[in-house]
């Protein structure tokens, strides 16, 4: 009886793939945390997004719900291929070296204070979202936690990094955690719902992608420590 009842209590695969890819978004969102060179952030960025795409994917094989498997290669192929192409475009190349100028070195912590930090900032948010108590077939509870880590830890890059470069990716990353939290909360939306979250992506893009050539055409840097001075 108590060997059935560890059989059942078992966690399923779609709870352990869940768990397992969000637990991997939330260090490569601590790489992203590290990084200095805005080209390596797009690509832990573009490895985090093909995960989500994973995600679904397995939800979509789990629960019989054949529009994720659509979502997924939406999912893959704008935030993982287009998106990064887009902003390796966008990050403008220095003298011989293929990264932007301002972005290494624009920590307003050194790399091992931000990623303490990040580590305090993952903690209460990974222990905030637990309390809410939020649980359910439909919903594994660590990874929900989790997500609400990545949150808290990607609101921490945009504010460390004083590159708009960095800054937009730390936007880009956030809403991969609230993607994260709605496809283990609510896999079941219809199609239409799900897809009208990356059409707001591509807006964000775009307007980041605005904000990064005005900046640099301006300053000739990507860095926004200029910024703090106001002028008449």
């Amino acid at each position: 009886m108590d060997l059935a009842s560890a059989v059942q209590a078992a966690p399923g695969v779609y709870v352990g793939a869940a768990n397992v890819i969000a637990a991997v978004m939330l260090l490569l969102e601590f790489g992203m945390l590290r990084q200095a060179l805005g080209r390596d952030q797009v690509r832990l960025y573009a490895a985090q997004s093909l995960l989500i795409s994973v995600l679904a994917v397995v939800i979509a094989a789990d629960r019989n719900l054949p529009d994720l498997y659509a979502l997924g290669g939406l999912s893959a192929a704008l935030k993982v291929i287009a998106v990064p192409l887009v902003l390796h475009r966008l990050l403008p190349a220095a003298t011989g070296d293929e990264e932007a100028p301002g972005v290494a070195g624009s920590h307003t912590l050194n790399p091992a204070s931000a990623v303490l930090a990040g580590i305090v900032l993952a903690a209460f948010g990974f222990f905030s979202f637990g309390a809410l108590g939020i649980k359910g077939p439909a919903a594994p509870a660590t990874a929900l936690d989790i997500a609400g880590a990545m949150v808290l830890v990607a609101f921490g890059l945009m504010i460390v990094r004083r590159d708009v470069a960095s800054q937009a990716i730390g936007f880009l990353s956030l809403e991969n955690a609230i993607s994260l939290a709605a496809l283990v909360v609510a896999a079941g939306l219809p199609l239409i719902l799900e897809t009208a979250f990356l059409f707001d992506l591509l807006v964000a893009v775009v307007v980041f992608g605005m904000l990064i050539r005005a900046h640099h055409a301006r300053a000739e840097s990507l860095s926004t420590a200029d910024l703090t001075r106001l002028q008449g």
